[in-house]
């Protein structure tokens, strides 16, 4: 299959898991540009923020349209984690490959967990503003270091520590994939990586595509149906992105 093929069917599978949950589909980019389209992991981390800021951008739009964005909030617990993106983004590209993919694994299997495991919201009351920064500032770093959105950090975080309901949060949270990751992605230019952008533009393409599909897909089945299913196919991920590393030792 030739990688043109790849690229278009693995931004539209992406797109499909990003319009379904509303957020953590972005996070199966870097092991599908590293394994079936040969990007280093240095390289697919930098071109997963380019698709994460297209795509976000897209479902932003959409979610203001709404009225699921909650601006202030979002702008706020966006901006503490501006600085620790661009740090974080700056200090990856010197990484070896094996480290970079073994904390993504990490990574990708502690969202998978945290996705399995329901949320508790706290009531309003209960917010506490340093405890949102320290949040905020360690999604950033995330977003920055990995290349993925963090829709799966943000979104029970908003929750849980902010007080927004599910719907809500989910909106806001394209928001603060957006900010932390146009932070990131400013701190990777000029590394020179290979960014093979005949393959990130239908990448891109089919992933916005996807992403609508992905909305009505979540009509027809619960939402915590997908959760878990999306969460045990990232743990076989992350178990094959670790047995990787191993065997490469």
């Amino acid at each position: 299959m030739s990688a043109l093929i790849l690229a278009l069917v693995s931004g539209a599978a992406i797109g499909l898991a990003l319009g379904a949950l509303g957020g953590g589909g972005s996070i199966l980019a870097v092991p599908a540009l590293i394994y079936l389209l040969g990007f280093t992991p240095a390289a697919a981390t930098t071109a997963a923020l380019i698709i994460v800021i297209a795509t976000s951008i897209t479902a932003l739009a959409a979610h203001t349209r709404d009225g699921n964005v909650a601006w202030r909030t979002g702008a706020l617990f966006a901006a503490a984690g501006i600085v620790p993106a661009f740090l974080a983004g700056a200090a990856a590209g010197h990484l070896p490959e094996a480290a970079l993919t073994t904390a993504f694994a990490v990574i990708a299997a502690l969202a998978a967990l945290r996705m399995l495991k329901p949320s508790k919201a706290l009531p309003p009351e209960g917010i506490r503003p340093v405890r949102a920064a320290g949040a905020g500032a360690g999604l950033g770093a995330v977003t920055g270091f990995l290349g993925v959105g963090g829709g799966f950090l943000a979104v029970p975080t908003l929750v849980s520590v902010l007080g927004l309901r599910m719907r809500r949060a989910v909106g806001t949270s394209l928001l603060v994939i957006v900010v932390n990751a146009l932070a990131a992605l400013a701190a990777r230019a000029g590394t020179g990586a290979d960014l093979r952008w005949e393959l990130i533009g239908p990448f891109v393409g089919t992933a916005v595509l996807g992403a609508w599909d992905g909305k009505r897909l979540a009509a027809r089945f619960t939402g915590r149906t997908l959760q878990r299913t999306f969460a045990f196919v990232l743990l076989a991920v992350a178990a094959f992105m670790l047995a990787d590393v191993i065997v490469r030792a």
